[in-house]
């Protein structure tokens, strides 16, 4: 009899250069690099680079992507009109799932032409149009203007520009890259596999990328963020979140943020983006939010043995920075465009389709058939 692995844990699937989480050292690898190595050190576009090639660029290949990449921010005319159609009620993350597997609709050459070199370019077309689509919608659904793309700016500030209608600060462009960096890739994560599952039937390139945001869409992955900042929203002030916990320890409440399926000790990335939330919240003089976090962080230590991840400080971090709540989950899809690409290619470079087995629960077989007058 086979042994079934619940949410196939411990299964290793494939191999892989790209991430490596290791959960019982706390560690997380890019192609080699531990990412305190690069976190504050590599803009989001080198670590595109170097998930895509295995290697960071020098400042020619640096520069020739992110020309790639600006090139390839224009929405086809059509997926404007959805986004500005679309009902205002409707979820971002939905609405970006929606809009990517559309532009598989306007790819002149993806019936027919699946080389290396053609994906590759599909790729760099889906990473320049993910934080488009987003702030177009965000700006849509709230009666604004949507504003000419522009090719003068970085992947984080041309996101934030697009958001605000206005230049953004270095500062602010520089803290909101920092987050792609960290959210880039992460492993055989949920979303991950489920892009890689599905370009392993040689399908194309979006519907692999649509596949991915669906399954980041879920609250136990990528919706996770957007659910610590309604707990804090919820509890109101620090001097209420002692009792809040308590109650919700007793309920056997989820307290989202806390806990990882794969780090058993801290979230490399947590501490890095703390020590950002620290610096907004004293620059924006609202430092309640990181207040509670630290409280709630510090008793799910104490009372659990439970760290805080890296979607418990991203909350406090892009609330901090003024990106709408149901935004979160669709910046965290932005970054892990570049890690969801470069499995995809990684994938097709020596594909075998993913077929596992399950283990049958159902009745015996041997019954007979009864005819429908007779049940």
């Amino acid at each position: 009899m086979a042994v079934t692995s619940r949410g196939l844990e411990g299964v290793v699937a494939t191999d892989t250069r790209l991430g490596d989480v290791r959960g019982q050292e706390g560690r997380l690898i890019y192609c080699g690099y531990d990412i305190k190595e690069l976190a504050g050190k590599v803009s989001f576009e080198e670590v595109i680079y170097l998930l895509w090639h295995n290697k960071l660029p020098n400042k020619l290949e640096l520069a020739e992507l992110n020309e790639q990449l600006a090139a390839e921010r224009q929405l086809p005319d059509q997926v404007i009109d959805f986004v500005r159609t679309t009902p205002r009620t409707a979820l971002p993350i939905d609405v970006l799932r929606t809009a990517v597997s559309m532009l598989g609709l306007h790819d002149p050459s993806l019936a027919g032409d699946e080389s290396l070199e053609a994906n590759r370019r599909r790729a760099t077309s889906i990473t320049a149009k993910m934080g488009v689509i987003i702030a177009y919608f965000h700006r849509a659904r709230n009666g604004l203007d949507l504003p000419s793309v522009r090719k003068d700016l970085s992947e984080a500030g041309h996101f934030l520009y697009l958001l605000d209608g206005k230049e953004p600060s270095k500062k602010k462009t520089e803290t909101l890259d920092l987050a792609y960096v960290l959210h880039a890739e992460h492993g055989m994560n949920a979303s991950t596999f489920s892009a890689r599952v599905t370009i392993s039937t040689l399908t194309d390139i979006y519907s692999a990328i649509t596949a991915a945001i669906g399954t980041l869409k879920g609250p136990l992955h990528g919706g996770a963020n957007e659910g610590v900042i309604h707990m804090l929203q919820e509890i109101g002030t620090p001097d209420k979140v002692d009792a809040y916990i308590e109650q919700a320890l007793v309920q056997k409440k989820k307290i989202m943020g806390i806990g990882h399926r794969i780090y058993k000790v801290l979230d490399p990335r947590a501490p890095i983006l703390k020590e950002r939330a620290v610096q907004l919240s004293s620059e924006l003089g609202e430092p309640k939010w990181l207040e509670m976090s630290e409280r709630i962080a510090a008793l799910m230590k104490e009372k659990k043995g439970l760290h805080a991840n890296v979607d418990f400080y991203s909350a406090t971090f892009y609330y901090s920075l003024g990106v709408p709540t149901d935004l979160f989950t669709c910046i965290f899809a932005i970054a892990r465009t570049a890690g969801w690409t470069a499995h995809v290619l990684e994938q097709l470079g020596d594909n075998r389709l993913y077929r596992p087995l399950s283990e049958y629960t159902g009745d015996p077989s041997g019954k007979k058939f009864v005819p429908i007058d007779q049940r």
